[in-house]
């Protein structure tokens, strides 16, 4: 993946303030240890729930059951926004992630991603490669896998305010 182009947003930064580096905000990305996913119900509605999510080969990865509202959601609208960050107002970075959700079903990548799950969160979640999807909890639960390479990141330093746009080319 390109270098996105990033850009500071003077109306919602303070004065002097520099956007992000896009380096950084990648760096936020993969360390973060929870998102948020919003998809689309049928109805237009959005529905927004927690999910733990890896960073590899510049895109974010998650899982979720077939019977699972965002899995319904994905059926019929692909496009998704992904948030991380914290609840401090005056502290910290949040980065909010825009993209379309991919399933994946290549056994290599697959493959790949188990590793990094376990590796993130030092082998709590614990994920196998079952045909097409992931199976856990000795093969009693299966998920469905996706992928969201970044169209659009916004991110907002908070000790000096910094609103910064980071676009890739589509």
């Amino acid at each position: 993946m390109m270098k996105p182009v990033t850009e500071l947003d003077p109306v919602f930064s303070d004065p002097g303030a520099k956007a992000t580096d896009w380096d950084e905000v990648r760096d936020a990305i993969a360390s973060a240890q929870l998102f948020w996913i919003t998809t689309v119900r049928r109805d237009g509605r959005p529905h927004v729930t927690p999910l733990v999510a890896v960073w590899l080969d510049d895109a974010l990865f998650f899982c979720t059951g077939a019977s699972e509202q965002k899995a319904v959601n994905l059926r019929n609208n692909q496009q998704v926004i992904l948030t991380t960050g914290c609840n401090r107002w005056d502290a910290g970075l949040d980065v909010v992630v825009e993209g379309r959700a991919q399933r994946v079903t290549d056994a290599a990548t697959l493959q790949r991603l188990t590793q990094e799950w376990r590796t993130k969160w030092d082998g709590s979640w614990h994920f196998e490669v079952d045909g097409d999807g992931f199976s856990h909890d000795g093969g009693e639960g299966r998920a469905l896998v996706f992928k969201v390479a970044p169209v659009k990141v916004l991110s907002f330093a908070k000790e000096k305010f910094a609103a910064s746009r980071h676009r890739f080319a589509t």
